[in-house]
């Protein structure tokens, strides 16, 4: 045996022994970066609520089991917000339904052409009334979006009438008519919308609903005038940021990849302005806003599409003008019918300390009450057993739950009670 062989049969036996173990640690750093990533460890627990304990807000707890229920995601990747957040994102829904509905067109004063889509119930109402819902998509959504198509038909087969406001500029096959598109918080398409479902249905009671951007629009349009409330039964706003001038100090930070979500959204908007090029910036016979388009193109977030776009629509003079004007925090406390506000704690989109908006609020006002999920990340509240998500979303149930609760508490309240008086309202007048 040669010195060679002798340093071989030496060394050989521990290298199997060391790769093993080179093995070992990589299995090991993967499994827990998929822990961490996937938040395996995070528990499931109900939400959490913040309410007053008023008659109504005991009912509706009462009424509506999946306030007060443990919301279980999909074992595997339900516990991550980023994963729920990009499953909505790409697909919407699973097995998305196709609800038939009716497409109806408002002129607006400025030139503009509002679009919704009315779809009927498929059933009679639990209680025998005739319930609309008024819905307001997120941002740059419409009722062809798979997450509003499934609730769209699950609120039918419920009963419910559906009014699906169709963003202005969103829908790809619809020109505009005017030099303007929509904005953070303006209400004017969902004011028209509104306005002809009580006309068109003199006997019906409205339910009214936002997603995201949407819910800021709902909100802040209850809150701009008490005469929006009328005839309203309620008002369910899901994963909205209730403050544009606070949240965009947020959008900013790489934390949570938030800047990353920035991004593209920004890129989805560019898209949106861009195809409406010719009746935004030139060739239409309406005053067109004039501008430089060099900002937009190279814009690489919203903030700056919208103080180079987006605020001049509406003629304001700064970003911060335009966010304090269209945000939804200075109209909220106006609201008075029953209110229900849902965030998830896991949305990457809406930061934390966005959430003591609704949190204060709901600690105030009797008729509100603040839902903060554990999971759900921005508007995906999927549910499912280990990796397969169902059709129906938390979110879907509890705001159909929420609905059905608030007609039957309609229905059967003593005389003195409504969604819009407290405990000393009813005092005072049974005196």
């Amino acid at each position: 045996m040669t010195p060679h062989d002798s340093d071989v049969s030496t060394i050989s036996p521990e290298l199997p022994a060391m790769f093993d173990g080179m093995k070992l640690a990589a299995v090991a750093t993967v499994l827990y970066i998929i822990v961490r990533c996937l938040n395996l460890k995070s528990p499931t627990a109900p939400p959490d609520l913040t309410y007053q304990d008023t008659p109504l807000n005991r009912f509706l707890l009462k009424s509506c089991p999946q306030l007060t229920k443990e919301y279980i995601p999909p074992l595997l990747w339900g516990k991550s917000g980023h994963l729920q957040t990009a499953l909505y994102g790409k697909l919407g829904r699973v097995n998305s339904p196709h609800p038939s509905g009716v497409r109806k067109y408002l002129p607006m004063q400025d030139g503009a052409t509002a679009t919704f889509d009315l779809f009927e119930p498929q059933g009679d109402h639990r209680t025998g009334d005739d319930i609309t819902m008024v819905i307001c998509p997120g941002i740059g959504n419409h009722s062809e979006k798979h997450y509003i198509r499934t609730f769209v038909d699950y609120a039918q087969k419920d009963g419910y009438r559906c009014a699906v406001l169709n963003h202005l500029g969103a829908l790809p096959n619809i020109e505009l008519t005017s030099p303007r598109m929509f904005t953070y918080g303006c209400t004017w398409e969902f004011a028209a919308m509104v306005g002809y479902i009580k006309r068109t249905y003199p006997q019906t009671q409205l339910m009214v609903v936002g997603f995201s951007l949407g819910g800021n629009i709902v909100c802040k349009f209850l809150g701009e005038n008490s005469m929006n409330q009328e005839r309203v039964l309620c008002c369910v706003s899901v994963c909205q940021g209730y403050s544009a001038l606070r949240a965009q100090e947020t959008f900013l930070q790489w934390d949570q990849f938030r800047r990353f979500y920035n991004f593209l959204m920004a890129d989805n908007m560019k898209k949106i302005i861009l195809s409406h090029r010719h009746s935004l910036f030139g060739g239409n016979p309406v005053k067109t806003i004039d501008l430089d388009l060099g900002p937009l193109y190279t814009a690489t977030s919203l903030m700056q599409i919208d103080d180079n776009i987006m605020r001049k629509f509406h003629g304001h003079s700064s970003l911060k003008e335009y966010y304090e004007k269209e945000s939804c925090v200075h109209y909220i406390h106006n609201v008075n019918v029953p209110l229900l506000l849902v965030n998830s704690a896991d949305d990457p989109l809406v930061h934390e300390s966005l959430l003591t908006i609704p949190r204060t609020l709901a600690a105030k006002k009797p008729n509100v009450i603040f839902s903060l999920t554990l999971h759900g990340g921005h508007l995906g509240f999927f549910e499912g057993a280990v990796l397969f998500p169902q059709p129906l979303t938390w979110m879907d149930k509890v705001i159909v739950g929420y609905a059905n609760a608030m007609c039957q508490w309609e229905k059967q309240k003593p005389p003195c009670q409504s969604g819009h008086l407290s405990e000393s309202s009813c005092a005072e007048e049974k005196a």
